[in-house]
């Protein structure tokens, strides 16, 4: 499904992507670990068009993250670490969603029921303005709503509670199935039921790529 071949990236004389070579293929579920500056959130970023590639790269099931990116976020699901500035409503965004995506308000409202988030009382309230885990139980039910072949998560439950990411994990289980789920993510804890494979990046390279055994 997503292909990286040769994948360098520089900001300046900041080599932040040096040479990357992986696949993520259907059916894998991975942790992608590193420290802070590995490289991890640039390899994201470039998988989903945001950034262009000094050389090398990135294939979205054969479709070119740049030239035609509509192609692969139809794709893709993605939530990010910290929530983008959106200055809509909640009635608003979910009313674009449906629109732009072709989901149903119920299906994003059942998801939200899902993680205990309260949308009814909040529907006239600016995005911007909710919590920080509001806002990312409210990204993580469109995400799961849209039921995409690809689910990146970038430190998805940096701003939830304890009992938000165990609603997190729970909705996840067995959605792994014919997809590709991509968890950024310092917590292997929290993701070791989900996850069969476990990939290190340091210093822009991918260090350590290893298969483990399905938990369930």
């Amino acid at each position: 499904m997503i292909t990286i071949d040769n994948l360098t990236k520089k900001f300046g004389s900041t080599l932040s992507l040096d040479s990357i070579n992986i696949e993520f293929k259907k059916n894998d579920s991975i942790a992608l670990m590193g420290a802070n500056g590995a490289g991890k959130t640039t390899l994201i970023r470039s998988i989903l068009g945001y950034y262009h590639p000094n050389n090398g790269s990135v294939r979205v099931n054969g479709f070119d993250p740049i030239t035609q990116r509509q192609e692969v976020l139809n794709d893709i699901s993605f939530v990010p670490q910290l929530p983008p500035p959106i200055k809509l409503s909640i009635d608003e965004l979910i009313s674009y969603i449906e629109g732009s995506s072709n989901i149903k308000r119920d299906t994003i409202l059942e998801c939200a029921n899902e993680m205990k988030l309260d949308i009814k009382s909040n529907l006239h309230k600016s995005f911007f303005k909710l919590s920080g885990g509001m806002k990312q139980k409210l990204l993580i039910a469109i995400s799961l709503a849209r039921q995409s072949n690809i689910m990146i998560f970038d430190e998805p439950t940096a701003n939830l509670d304890p009992k938000a990411r165990d609603d997190f994990y729970r909705l996840l289980e067995g959605k792994q199935k014919d997809r590709v789920l991509l968890f950024v993510t310092h917590r292997l804890e929290e993701v070791k039921d989900l996850v069969n494979r476990e990939v290190y990046m340091d210093l822009g390279k991918v260090v350590s790529d290893e298969k483990i055994e399905e938990s369930r």
